[in-house]
């Protein structure tokens, strides 16, 4: 499976507006595009940065969707006052605790050689995935590729703010200590509201 996200930051005032309209008017409409499988939105809203990804059947689906996506785009980056920045993955992991949804995400980005972007979601899979299902309030976590430019992103999931702070140290420890040891840089990190969740994309692993 495939996603494609599209990273605007703008004016913060404006960041439930822009909720609204991706929930009411840019979500019914890109899921009746064909090969859709669903939305999600993450926010901060003390800086304005919003990421809205939509998951798609197939990497034709996704391509054939990119006039329908950038146009939803462009609409919600005029509402924010900013410049969409969209991106195309590859879904490499998925792992949810039933249909959890959760309302706060840690976002990691991560970066490798390019023929080693394996060893990145490798990473999430032997360090990450064995330690969540136990702590309290884990939602999902997905590894997503673009193995071409040696990058990775994994996103985890909890079900409150307070979770998402408890489960910190383990993050870090996964940053500072596991990634390095494998060759991995992290790039960056974000600790982000989920406004939308609604991607359906299924069990990977």
């Amino acid at each position: 499976m495939h996603a494609r996200s599209t990273t605007i930051t703008g004016d913060p005032r404006s960041v439930e507006e822009a909720v609204a309209h991706v929930r009411d008017d840019a979500m019914p409409t890109l899921e009746r595009v064909d090969g859709c499988v669903g939305l999600s939105m993450l926010v901060d809203r003390g800086t304005g940065r919003c990421i809205v990804t939509t998951s798609w059947r197939d990497e034709a689906a996704m391509r054939a969707s990119e006039a329908h996506v950038r146009a939803s785009a462009e609409r919600t980056a005029a509402i924010l006052g900013g410049r969409p920045e969209l991106e195309q993955w590859e879904i490499a992991a998925m792992h949810r605790v039933d249909e959890a949804q959760g309302s706060w995400s840690r976002v990691t980005w991560l970066r490798t050689a390019p023929d080693a972007v394996g060893r990145a979601v490798d990473a999430v899979r032997l360090s990450l995935m064995p330690k969540l299902d136990d702590l309290p309030g884990f939602c999902s976590v997905s590894a997503m590729v673009r193995r071409a430019d040696g990058l990775t992103v994994a996103a985890v999931s909890y079900d409150s703010r307070e979770q998402l702070d408890r489960a910190a140290e383990g993050a870090r420890e996964f940053r500072e200590e596991f990634a390095p040891s494998m060759g991995i840089e992290t790039v960056a990190t974000a600790e982000l509201e989920v406004a939308i969740a609604h991607l359906r994309v299924p069990e990977t692993l």
